[in-house]
Parts: C-alpha cells; structure tokens; sequence
C-alpha cells in the first residue's frame, strides 16, 4: 500500500535560487491561505496497516516549473513500482498495489497512464463533482448520434444518486459508525484540456467505483461532512469497499513524516542555493529516517514525565530519536573521524561583490504553442 503527496520546501526570500514555483500553503481561518514561493517534492510512501505515526520513504522527486504534475507522479510510480517488482516485493497472483492520493491529484489520469501496472488508485474527490454512468443500450429504430455517456450523478445532489450497490456499518473506536455507500461503473466526462490536449483519437472512458464516506463525529466538528472517493477498479464486492476506504485513511499518516521531517529532522532548514544541494539533502533525510525507523526495537522508551508509557513496538518517531543517542555510541561506524578544518577567508570585509548571483523567477515557464481556439481553427 503506497501513498503519495506533495510537500513543500518554502523559500519565500531566495530570489537566486533557481526552480522555485508558487506553492499553496493553508492558513488557520478560512480564506487565508496563501502561494508561496517554493520548492515542491513528490514524494512516495509505503504504508503501515492500523493507527500509526510510521511510513517508509521510497523515493523523492523535486517539481520544476517545466514538469506536469501528473506526468511526473506516473513516471516516478512507474519507476517504483518497476523496482519493487525486481526486488520481489510483488510477484504474479499477488493482489494489486494499492495506491492512495488526495484531491490534488487526477485519479482517474493516473489510473490511464497506469493501466499497465499491477496497481489500484484510490483518490478523493471534491463533493461538488459530477460523473457519469455508462451509456444505456440504443434501442432500435432510435436516429441520432450515439449516446457516449449515461446519466450525471452530482456529489451534492441526491436527487441524482440511485440506489448504492453496497452499503456497509463498520463501527470505530474514534469516529463512531462509519458507512460506506458505493456505485459502481462511474466515470468522469473527460474535456480536450489541459493534460488531454493532446490525446490521439476519442477520449477514453475510465470507469471505476464511488464511494460516499459518512461518519458520525469528527474531532473539532459537530456535523461532518462525508468524504467522497473514487477507485480506478470495477465490480467490486462490499469487502473490497471497506478495504479500500480504511486504505486511504492511512494516507493521513504521511502527515506525521511530513511535520517530523521539518520540525524534528530540519529538512526545511538549510538555506541552501542549488536545487541539487536541495535534492541532495533530502534524500540524506530520508536516509536519517530509516534509520530511526530500522533502530524502533532496538531503543528504550525514554518518555517525557507527562507522557503515557507505550508498548516495545508502538514507540513514535520522536520517541525513537530520543533513544536512538544512546544506541549510537554501541553501533559500528562506518566512516573514519571527521578531520579538523578552518572555513575559508571569504570575501575581504568592505569589498563589493563583483560576480552576484543571477536572480530567477518565480513560477511556470512552459506555455502551450497554441490555445484551444487556435488548434481547432487549424484542424478546420
């Protein structure tokens, strides 16, 4: 099971370093958030089942202001998933790789550019989308231009939905009765835009499964709003639903990396120039994380006085870099002692600097040639 997010390093004040783009970051009220400058990382996790602050990085991949999103996230899946299946992490006859992403992503693009892969995408989506069923059976003696797509069925309008074919109550110790409700054979109705622009031939129809997500309580609100979902898989069985919604519950674990890489491991903040500097001391995070989490039985628990005891094999990352100092000095170090040095003179005090450093902008660099208008124009 496999999760992937973006986040963000924000370099607000690094006018001359180069690649930055315009990254969104939430605010505490709302309407407040804001599009900071930055850079953006795609990054690639494995999953743990049950409640946990604990994943296992496997790659990272820095978006630069010529990539698509969504290209890049297919190729760095398709690169992972090609080395796990070397390793013998996943054999013919095994289930399907389980692939959880948020809103920000296109599912059901991944889910095309993937088909080839032993993989299942499961995403959230915005509750005001429309999708649509299959085409009925033409009837005969029916004239007209075929029918593509069936039916809408609006997320924020129930007089579109009809009966689920699945319903399932699985009661939680945290948020009460969860139920499931799933349709089947749903589809968006794609549009010639944007990463589509340039298809070949008809659009496809990428059908898959929707499931509307309601809870009785959430912390911090008194009515919760349910969570739509959509899997790149058809015909699924009531098992199968709740499987794939307890899934994507555990893409909130990402959470927890993302604030121990920044807070507690300071991944954010060198002030670094380069973006091969950045990349580089990126993936020396992720290294210092498996570390901690390859050193989890092998640590006491040293726990703060105000805090509970917890079991060998349920110690967090925080609590595991607090004993890993004294699990250091026992283990073999592979490398000799560092070497004393002295820092450079620098540049003379009072002198100017005669070669400044070349000042970027900020965003998007790669525009279409032409716009929709002017394409159909010339196809005409």
């Amino acid at each position: 099971m496999l999760a992937v997010d973006v986040s963000n390093w924000l370099r607000p004040d690094a006018a001359t370093s180069p690649g930055r783009l315009f990254c969104h970051t939430y605010g505490r009220g709302r309407g407040s958030a804001q599009m900071i400058p930055g850079w953006p990382y795609s990054l690639v996790a494995a999953l743990e089942p049950g409640r946990t602050s604990w994943t296992q990085m496997l790659d990272a991949v820095r978006l630069g202001p010529a990539d698509d999103a969504t290209a890049v996230t297919a190729d760095q899946l398709r690169q992972l998933i090609d080395r796990l299946i070397r390793a013998g992490h996943w054999r013919p006859g095994d289930p399907d790789i389980l692939i959880v992403c948020d809103t920000g992503y296109d599912t059901a693009r991944l889910a095309w550019v993937l088909s080839d892969l032993p993989v299942l995408l499961i995403g959230r989506i915005r509750s005001d989308r429309v999708l649509r069923f299959p085409k009925p059976s033409r009837q005969p003696g029916v004239i007209g231009r075929p029918r593509k797509h069936g039916a809408e069925f609006a997320c924020n309008d129930p007089a579109t939905w009809p009966a689920p074919r699945h319903t399932t109550l699985t009661p939680t110790s945290r948020y009460g009765t969860a139920q499931a409700d799933s349709w089947d054979q749903l589809h968006p109705r794609l549009t010639r835009r944007t990463c589509w622009i340039d298809h070949d031939g008809d659009l496809p129809i990428i059908a898959g499964t929707l499931i509307r997500l309601q809870v009785e309580h959430l912390p911090g609100e008194r009515d919760p709003k349910p969570v739509w979902l959509w899997c790149s898989a058809i015909g699924a069985t009531a098992a199968d639903v709740d499987r794939w919604w307890q899934a994507f519950l555990r893409r909130f674990d990402l959470e927890h990396t993302f604030r121990l890489f920044k807070q507690t491991l300071g991944w954010t903040r060198p002030k670094t120039r380069t973006t091969e500097a950045a990349d580089r001391w990126t993936w020396l995070i992720i290294g210092t994380y498996t570390q901690l989490r390859l050193a989890r039985p092998l640590v006491a628990d040293l726990r703060r006085p105000w805090q509970r005891p917890a079991a060998p094999d349920r110690l967090t990352p925080a609590r595991v870099r607090r004993g890993f100092r004294n699990l250091r000095p026992t283990t073999a170090l592979p490398a000799s002692a560092p070497k004393p040095s002295r820092p450079g003179p620098g540049r003379p005090p009072g002198s100017r600097n005669r070669r400044p450093a070349p000042r970027h902008d900020v965003g998007k660099t790669v525009k279409r040639d032409l716009t929709i208008a002017a394409r159909k124009q010339g196809e005409g």
